[in-house]
């Protein structure tokens, strides 16, 4: 089966990789992963029917992307430099890729958080050219028909959002698809998932928000959200349709509400290789992030007193995967437990108060309380850092400078260097400014972040912000399981995961919490190849090819598989 209806991917007799095109002329010029823009040689042209199309020049991709750049930098603001980098991924895919791996620190921002808040939001003004599917309940009755509309016949992973709880900005409809394709342009620029191997997915079952609806200009469907039984025959729809049609993918749910995201994540996960970013990659970028503090304190994860400011899909996600890294460390499930204080708007997690039954596993018992002083049924944020001498805390609530100088203050004096990392997206929900917590410690905090924020100076002296994004732990996650063709993604190749990251940065960057962002596709590589290893342990991985090769063995398997933005000749078909 070829790659495309419109072409394939071939190997000549040198084992040398070619494009076999199925089209060709103005036609071939319309299809972002075939066009080549004025970089078509002579003779391309000429098979091609290109001839007197193109510039008269013939271009390398190192001019081109000396020339876009040159373009994109004179955009006027980040949404504009958004929209210049999606225009050009929407012409020429691997001109796109190029220019962000050489660029990947600086665009990184640009193309995921923070301005792909600002996107999502203005995804039906600014919609330039169909990318992606869209399931909608128009057409969820026939989803298998409109699937095979697709022109990618090998896809190998899927991000797929209902748009219900995107970022900290909630409900946004048909704009979550940006996300999605976010998402998917991060798995092939830093975990090496070739782009017509990936399809973004809406999956539109409506929207709350009735300025959506009753815009005119909307591109989504107007009508209010599916819910309970009708939402889930939705998805089942679709993730049969996925099997059938792609029965190799992996799917990534991703920003969905805390109210779904568990259910959907344990509905799937044994019916089609899946997992949820934000739940488990959330859990695993922080806690290996935490680990690192650990480290650099010279402490031990165990030593300390973790509290986790919000429960949605993210906080309980951190919850879970602290829980685990505890236990790993010796400790029992009950003291493991003793040790993370998670809390929602109403306060802290308590046995005995009303909350929503996937919190429950994460509160503490009652009788944990006793001795505690606070006012309130719970105690408060900053109670808990009292009472509970916390070393660290996480923010994960969505709610802006909801780490106070109090706060802050509290977490001083039970540690002399205290780990706060203010991990809400986008940038306006962040719970505290790196520079606050840097000076209101007197710089002895061990500070990450959410969304990208400057080095702070004080002092005389450079902090670093470690920026504890997502994009560390998917990319590798998802590739690594891909190539095993894992049947599942488990907990523990999750958790593999978050400690492959913890010991790049231990190896790399040993004073450092996370490594810089501009290392995003070697950090991937070696989370690919030990998520691999972890499914050949777990008895997941299906390729029998692999299960021989020793962690060098799979580290040069992962390097050869690692799709590369380059330009392939063309050969038609004779």
């Amino acid at each position: 089966m070829s790659v495309s209806r419109y072409y394939d991917v071939k190997r000549d007799e040198r084992g040398q990789r070619y494009l076999e095109p199925y089209i060709n002329g103005f036609s071939l010029l319309g299809l972002p992963l075939l066009n080549k823009e004025s970089a078509f040689t002579r003779e391309e042209r000429r098979l091609l029917g290109l001839e007197g199309l193109l510039p008269p020049h013939v271009s390398t991709l190192e001019e081109q992307k000396e020339r876009h750049y040159r373009r994109y930098r004179l955009q006027s603001s980040d949404l504009e430099k958004h929209i210049f980098l999606r225009t050009l991924q929407d012409r020429n895919e691997v001109l796109f890729y190029a220019l962000l791996a050489d660029h990947m620190s600086e665009m990184l921002p640009i193309l995921y958080t923070p301005t792909v808040g600002e996107a999502v939001k203005e995804f039906s003004a600014i919609y330039r050219f169909p990318r992606g599917f869209t399931a909608s309940t128009f057409d969820i009755d026939h989803v298998e028909q409109t699937l095979a509309n697709v022109p990618l016949e090998e896809v190998r992973l899927i991000v797929a959002t209902d748009s219900s709880a995107i970022l900290g900005i909630g409900d946004q409809g048909f704009g979550g698809l940006a996300i999605a394709i976010g998402k998917l342009s991060l798995y092939t620029a830093a975990g090496g998932v070739g782009p017509d191997k990936t399809l973004p997915v809406g999956l539109d079952v409506g929207t709350d928000r009735q300025d959506l609806i009753s815009d005119p200009l909307y591109l989504g469907a107007k009508h209010r959200r599916l819910t309970g039984e009708a939402y889930f025959q939705f998805l089942d729809k679709f993730v049969e349709a996925v099997r059938k049609r792609y029965p190799k993918a992996l799917i990534q749910w991703e920003d969905f509400s805390k109210d779904t995201a568990f259910a959907v994540l344990e509905r799937y996960r044994k019916v089609l290789p899946s997992f949820n970013d934000d739940i488990q990659g959330t859990g695993a970028v922080t806690l290996a992030g935490v680990l690192s503090a650990c480290r650099v304190k010279g402490e031990l994860l165990g030593d300390q007193r973790i509290i986790v400011y919000g429960a949605g899909a993210g906080g309980i996600g951190v919850a879970w995967a602290l829980k685990q890294g505890l236990m790993r460390e010796g400790l029992s499930e009950e003291e493991a437990l003793s040790r993370l204080f998670v809390l929602d708007s109403q306060g802290l997690l308590v046995e005995g108060r009303r909350m929503e039954p996937y919190k429950q596993a994460f509160a503490q018992k009652a009788a944990a309380l006793e001795g505690w002083s606070y006012t309130g049924n719970v105690p408060n944020l900053i109670e808990v850092i009292q009472n509970a001498r916390a070393t660290v805390l996480l923010g994960l609530s969505g709610q802006p400078a909801s780490f106070t100088e109090p706060i802050v203050k509290a977490m001083l004096a039970n540690t002399p260097r205290p780990a706060i990392f203010p991990l809400s997206n986008p940038t306006s929900s962040s719970e505290a400014l790196p520079e606050d917590l840097v000076r209101w410690t007197h710089g002895t905090a061990m500070v990450a972040a959410g969304s990208p924020f400057a080095p702070v100076e004080y002092e005389g002296r450079t902090y670093p912000v470690g920026q504890g994004n997502n994009a560390f732990v998917f990319p590798g996650l998802g590739f690594g399981a891909v190539l095993a063709q894992a049947q599942e993604v488990t907990d523990a190749m999750v958790l593999e995961a978050a400690y492959a990251l913890y010991d790049y940065t231990s190896t790399h960057h040993p004073d450092r919490v996370y490594p810089p962002v501009g290392e995003l596709r070697e950090v991937s590589k070696f989370v690919a190849a030990r998520v691999i290893r972890r499914a050949i342990q777990e008895g997941v991985a299906r390729s029998e090819k692999l299960k021989h090769l020793d962690f060098t063995g799979l580290k040069d398997f992962v390097e050869d598989r690692f799709w590369k933005p380059q330009y392939l000749p063309f050969k038609p078909p004779k």
